[in-house]
């Protein structure tokens, strides 16, 4: 595994601490949570930087979106209790899909 996705999962892992906090916040949190989780989000764009110079931006910012999306996704029903119906988890399956075509080798299968 090469550095670049450790830190996509370093940058991951703190996105999902930073939108735990949103989350909390949003049931009535202190301005405390609203502030730890705006450095939170912070500290995983810089983190971000090191997976944009070894991706580039457009790859960079679509396996983050979609690392963060089954992340969280699988946070929520986890830690938070929410649910999701039969087409959203389809649509999960698709974005570990995505993020598999995307993270492939250059010139394998080509």
């Amino acid at each position: 595994m090469s550095a670049t996705y450790l830190w996509l999962m370093a940058s991951t892992a703190v996105f999902m601490a930073a939108n735990s906090a949103l989350k909390i916040y949003a049931g009535g949190g202190t301005l405390w949570v609203l502030l730890g989780a705006l450095a939170l989000f912070c500290v995983g764009n810089t983190l971000m930087v090191q997976v944009m110079r070894g991706e580039g931006l457009g790859v960079a910012i679509v396996l983050s979106a979609i690392f963060q999306m089954v992340a969280i996704t699988l946070l929520a029903t986890v830690a938070f209790g929410e649910r999701l119906a039969p087409l959203q988890w389809a649509g999960l399956a698709l974005g570990i899909v995505a993020v598999a075509m995307i993270a492939w080798p250059k010139g394998a299968g080509a």
